[in-house]
């Protein structure tokens, strides 16, 4: 046999022993999951913004579940805290005062003095910014939460974060508001 045949047959032995002591590991070490705290989890924004006090949104629903406040999370607002009332099987809370935001805030880049350095694409955490390296960006401002992370490492310090006022544009349903009735269907085969 040829050196390159036997260097591939002995990779492929390689790669097949460590795949089944990974795969061995995987099933021998597997942790699970609390599902509380995944379902905690999936009602958050996943906005990974840290205004509750957490590094992001998987920290915020382990001490939810651990018991601490529903009460911290400003992005999903009002409608979030009640979904993980319900969940949680507690009394809702209003927003607590060092989270609630009387007005809604975006991002507004001021694009003239905007040099292009990408440091505030890479601090949003909804990818909220668009632009390129050396070009001007702007802000999605249908998609920015106003978690007011973009605002710090800018180096020329052309981000305000701006009241949204309601106009036809801004405003939307609170459907989460809206009693439902589900009815029941005759299934009849």
């Amino acid at each position: 046999m040829s050196a390159v045949m036997i260097a591939v047959v002995l990779l492929g032995l390689l790669a097949l022993v460590f795949g089944a002591i990974l795969g061995f590991a995987a099933v021998k070490f597997r942790v699970e999951g609390d599902p509380l705290v995944d379902q905690v989890e999936s009602l958050l924004p996943q906005t990974q913004c840290g205004q509750c006090g957490y590094p992001g949104c998987r920290p915020y629903a382990e001490a939810i579940a651990g018991g601490d406040q529903i009460n911290k999370c400003p992005p999903g607002g009002t409608a979030t805290m009640e979904k993980i009332a319900e969940l949680m099987g507690v009394e809702p809370q209003p927003l607590s005062a060092t989270t609630e935001q009387q007005v809604k805030k975006v991002a507004y880049i001021r694009e003239d003095e905007c040099i292009g350095c990408t440091k505030c694409i890479q601090a949003c955490p909804v990818d909220a910014i668009v632009g390129a390296g050396k070009l001007m960006h702007t802000v999605i401002t249908q998609d920015c939460t106003g978690c007011d992370l973009c605002v710090e490492p800018c180096p020329v310090d052309c981000i305000d974060m701006l009241p949204v006022t309601q106009d036809i544009k801004t405003w939307n349903w609170k459907l989460s508001a809206i009693p439902v009735m589900q009815l029941e269907e005759d299934k009849q085969c």
